[in-house]
């Protein structure tokens, strides 16, 4: 079921349910190896940025700006752009520029491929890095749309038609957490897959500290292995209302590359998909016992935590590959999703949720897109929810609803550790799931008069 996603009473946003198109492109650009994020727009923009996902990883980080002024937006924005790029190879020496449009250069009609173009015949006797564009103005779009466009103009403008063929196999897994990166990565090779994860913020966005301040973080996906994906073996990526341009559907089209396009795997359900496609890759009949154990375990908790989240109603919110994941995981466990907001539109969100739910929810949520918090906050008023899931925007309101927010996705700035939380496979499942079970439990104890030392 859908809803309207205005209030009769709403006359602007108040707090958005997303955040800005160029932010998720930056994130994207962040997990390629030597690569320098560029907003091609104002330096307000860029330190909107920085701020927020500094606060998520508690990492340094740059992001490139052509910081365009009044005048830009009368006589174009060209000339910083091209004078940007220069600086940025001086200061940096980046392997890659990954420049994102924004709002002001997408409005004066910037063309970047046409600069970009000058830009390579005006200096073309330097040693150039590479240099991908996108377009990425907030008001088309939400950080979510900005990751999957990067990552698709990232194969689409660097893959070499001519790679020679190779056992790699392309993972494209979206905006997960770095932890959950390094996990996926284990998990192909456990199987004797060779991944190419894109992108790999692993390491870029989760570093150990250094002595010495690196400017351009090390790790990532090598430029070399992307412009190589032409000639991978299979690709497989994450989401359930991903774009008909996605990266893994690129190399299907230009390539003839087999794509497995999965929700994100959480539950076990969502788990078990993409095993069997790991075992149908790797020839295996079956998942080694490593998994068959964490399956066995998770199943068992299941049973024992049944009497804390049976019949639980739950919000849920934030981007929408991520709630449709959320949605189909607590379906799984006993949980209501009573309401699902979103600030994507268009991408069949109800349709996927209703998917990924058949035979398990005995009602289907109310999904919302396209939405604030105001409008989210209406809605829940009269729901009476006793379980919240989603990112640190909607804290206020969890709070008001006198419910747990379970903190899951981008971002999250009011607790520490967000880019080490796990939510893929059995254990990002598993660690999910006992972080469910003790908020109730907690939840149920602060609520008590008396207290209770054993539940």
């Amino acid at each position: 079921m859908t809803g309207n996603p205005a209030s009769k009473n709403a006359v602007s946003t108040t707090n958005a349910c997303k955040l800005c198109t160029p932010l998720g492109a930056s994130l994207a650009f962040k997990g390629v190896e030597g690569a320098v994020p560029f907003l091609h727009g104002s330096q307000g923009c860029a330190t909107y940025m920085r701020r927020y996902i500094i606060s998520h990883f508690r990492e340094p980080i740059d992001i490139a700006s052509s910081a365009l002024g009044e005048k830009h937006a009368v006589y174009g924005g060209g000339p910083n752009l091209k004078k940007g790029i220069l600086n940025v190879m001086k200061k940096y020496s980046p392997s890659l520029v990954g420049v994102a449009s924004t709002c002001l250069t997408e409005t004066i009609g910037d063309d970047m491929g046409l600069i970009l173009h000058e830009f390579r015949n005006d200096f073309g006797d330097l040693d150039l890095p590479d240099v991908v564009h996108v377009s990425t103005p907030s008001y088309q779009g939400t950080h979510s749309d900005g990751f999957n466009r990067a990552v698709h103009a990232l194969v689409d403008q660097l893959a070499d038609p001519e790679a020679a063929k190779s056992e790699r196999v392309a993972l494209f897994p979206g905006m997960v957490s770095p932890a959950d990166i390094r996990l996926l990565k284990d998990i192909f090779r456990e199987y004797g897959l060779t991944p190419t994860v894109l992108p790999d913020i692993s390491e870029t966005l989760d570093g150990p500290a250094l002595e010495d301040y690196e400017p351009v973080a090390s790790g990532g996906t090598p430029v070399s292995e992307i412009k190589a994906l032409s000639g991978a073996a299979a690709s497989v990526e994450f989401g359930s209302c991903l774009p008909k341009d996605s990266a893994g559907l690129c190399l299907e089209k230009r390539f003839g590359i087999e794509n497995d396009r999965l929700r994100i795997p959480l539950g076990i359900r969502g788990a078990d998909a993409l095993h069997d496609v790991l075992c149908e890759l790797s020839g295996l009949e079956c998942m080694p016992r490593r998994y068959k154990l964490e399956r066995g375990r998770l199943v068992d908790a299941y049973v024992d935590g049944h009497k804390y989240v049976f019949g639980k109603r739950a919000v849920v919110y934030g981007e929408e590959n991520l709630v449709v994941a959320l949605t189909a995981f607590l379906a799984e466990i006993g949980v209501q999703p009573v309401l699902v907001g979103t600030g994507a539109e268009g991408k069949g969100i109800a349709a996927s949720i209703e998917a990924a739910c058949e035979g398990v929810l005995p009602e289907l949520p109310l999904v919302r897109e396209g939405v604030d918090f105001h409008d989210i906050a209406e809605e829940a008023e009269t729901m009476s929810p006793e379980l919240v899931l989603g990112n640190s925007k909607g804290q206020r309101y969890a709070r008001a609803w006198n419910a747990p927010l379970i903190r899951v996705g981008f971002p999250i700035h009011d607790r520490f550790g967000g880019q080490r939380l796990k939510t893929v496979s059995y254990e990002g499942t598993q660690e999910l799931y006992d972080r469910i079970v003790n908020a109730l439990i907690e939840k149920k104890q602060s609520d008590s008069p008396v207290g209770w030392g054993y539940i």
